[in-house]
């Protein structure tokens, strides 16, 4: 009986490390080791994909606004300027709070984009999900939204997509209604969804004298959100020297009541009189603007009252990401 001759595989191609797609968790490697995806170059592409960036939107133009608009204003659009420019058939990119049935973005019937913020995203880079979100959306069928899906680990960021030297100004909105040029004409389930979002939205007013600080009005007191660019150990250094000099507050009635730390940056709040209005907070808002900016140039080490003052705010500190 003749004995049968071992069978041999080819060998496969051996590809570097950039070169190797990204496949199934459970599919053989596509660098022809012969173990599965995930037990060979899958391991480091979900380490990457899954390591949380402290501060996503570092490097974009209005990093305090990207914060604010993730975070904490229900309804805002700005329209995005492309490093590229924009592609043939693409009128323009809207960034968007929130799109309808919370849809990562939305290729119009004209063509136009629809980029959402305030979704939930597969990896721990809120940049890279949004790009790869707004690259697939600028290549859809106009008239279809574009669904979340895992993402290359090196794919490109927004810091890649985006002119850094754009102005970043959004246009803060009391509803919705940019969802659809034509609402009478929407279909159920996005008109549904339209007036779900606007009754849950709360009244919000971006102010003009200083950079991203929001007005917004609740039922039993209305509060400033001020997001700030600088080193958090500093800033809460200068913060506390002017709790403890009671000059912390933009005037009768208000009261600063502590932070939100959001995406490596600071967010101070302030409890405002339910009577106050936006338009009165701007000028009580350049003045502490100008208090801050000595409070921050001031090296000497903190009192004992200010260290205090310093640890009161640090208690109340809530970490939104």
């Amino acid at each position: 009986m003749a004995k049968k001759r071992p069978q041999t595989k080819a060998a496969a191609p051996q590809l570097k490390d950039g070169e190797v797609p990204v496949v199934g968790a459970r599919e053989p490697c596509p660098c022809g080791s012969g173990r599965r995806y995930k037990a060979c170059h899958g391991r480091a592409a979900s380490h990457a994909v899954t390591e949380l960036v402290q501060r996503p939107f570092e490097g974009l133009a209005g990093e305090c606004d990207w914060v604010a608009l993730r975070e904490l204003v229900p309804a805002a659009t700005i329209e995005l300027t492309l490093k590229d420019g924009l592609p043939e058939g693409v009128p323009s990119v809207t960034l968007a709070t929130v799109l309808p049935m919370a849809w990562p973005a939305l290729r119009r019937d004209d063509g136009s984009v629809l980029l959402g913020l305030q979704n939930d995203t597969p990896s721990g880079d809120i940049s890279r999900d949004l790009a790869d979100t707004l690259t697939r959306a600028l290549t859809a069928e106009p008239g279809t939204p574009v669904a979340a899906q895992r993402v290359d680990p090196q794919g490109p960021r927004l810091q890649d997509l985006l002119d850094p030297a754009a102005a970043f100004a959004p246009a803060v909105h009391s509803g919705f209604e940019f969802w659809v040029p034509d609402s009478e004409n929407a279909t159920p389930e996005v008109s549904a969804s339209l007036e779900r979002a606007n009754a849950a939205a709360i009244p919000t007013v971006r102010l003009t004298s200083v950079d991203s600080s929001y007005w917004c009005e609740t039922p039993d007191k209305n509060h400033l959100r001020w997001v700030m660019p600088h080193e958090e150990e500093r800033l809460l250094d200068a913060l506390a020297r002017l709790h403890a000099a009671g000059t912390s507050s933009l005037g009768e009635g208000t009261r600063l009541v502590g932070s939100f730390r959001a995406h490596g940056l600071t967010v101070p709040v302030w409890d405002l009189p339910s009577a106050m209005t936006a338009e009165e907070c701007e000028k009580p808002a350049a003045a502490f603007a100008e208090r801050l900016a000595s409070a921050l140039a001031d090296e000497s080490p903190l009192t004992p009252e200010e260290r205090r003052a310093r640890g009161g705010l640090t208690n109340r500190q809530v970490t939104l990401s």
